[in-house]
């Protein structure tokens, strides 16, 4: 694990959601308090907030040719940002099975070629991370545990190891709709009524616990492997 000076452990929290409003923003937001509270120093990074473009760019187009290649100021910035962070956790919505186009885009401009990967020894080697991915199905849904293993595939395996994080786990969150949706054996998405009162407070306080317990489980496996 990478050290800092007075060996303070950092966290990288981002957040890809366009509301401040959202649950995805508020899941954020409690998971920033709980790692400050097992004692990270932690960089909350909204990318919307923040204005970020997820497009490629020319200047941040990987050089094939040339690993040294110096990116854009912006993507330098946020280089640095990931590089000074000791664990990331990314907090989403699924979209269509993946991420949302401004977590792929900070990924493709971001995590670049001589940067995140390219190098017989990665820039990002021995960091740990967590994506905590909000999806709107049913805990239930079997649909679910195709989703889990297909986003463990792109994120952990195709995106974290690849890039010599030491370890990554997907910590999937479904039921995150108050309206619960499924998807029957012809095809047909079933939404069923929304919750409210008192059975949406405690869905949405077991939702919490849910989360809180991921956040638990990857803390644990740190110190574990420390």
């Amino acid at each position: 694990m990478t050290q800092h000076r007075n060996d303070t452990r950092t966290a990288l929290v981002v957040l890809a959601h366009h509301r401040s409003d959202s649950l995805t923003a508020h899941t954020a937001r409690r998971t920033t308090a709980q790692l400050e509270a097992a004692g990270y120093r932690v960089d909350l990074l909204d990318l919307h907030a923040e204005g970020f473009d997820p497009r490629m760019t020319e200047a941040d187009q990987p050089d094939w040719g040339n690993r040294e290649k110096t990116y854009s100021r912006e993507v330098r910035d946020h280089m640095r940002r990931v590089l000074e962070a000791d664990v990331v956790v990314a907090v989403f919505p699924v979209y269509w099975q993946s991420v949302p186009a401004v977590l792929k885009g900070w990924i493709d401009r971001v995590w670049n070629y001589g940067f995140a990967y390219g190098r017989s020894k990665p820039r990002l080697a021995g960091k740990r991370m967590l994506w905590l991915a909000l999806a709107g199905a049913a805990a239930d849904d079997p649909v679910t545990e195709g989703m889990h293993s297909l986003l463990e595939a792109n994120l952990s395996e195709g995106i974290a190891y690849y890039c010599g994080f030491s370890h990554s786990r997907v910590g999937l969150l479904p039921d995150a709709e108050d309206r619960p949706q499924r998807v029957d054996a012809e095809g047909n998405l079933l939404v069923g009524d929304a919750v409210s009162g008192a059975e949406r407070e405690a869905q949405y306080a077991d939702f919490d616990r849910r989360a809180r317990e991921f956040v638990e489980k990857f803390l644990a496996h740190e110190a574990v492997s420390v």
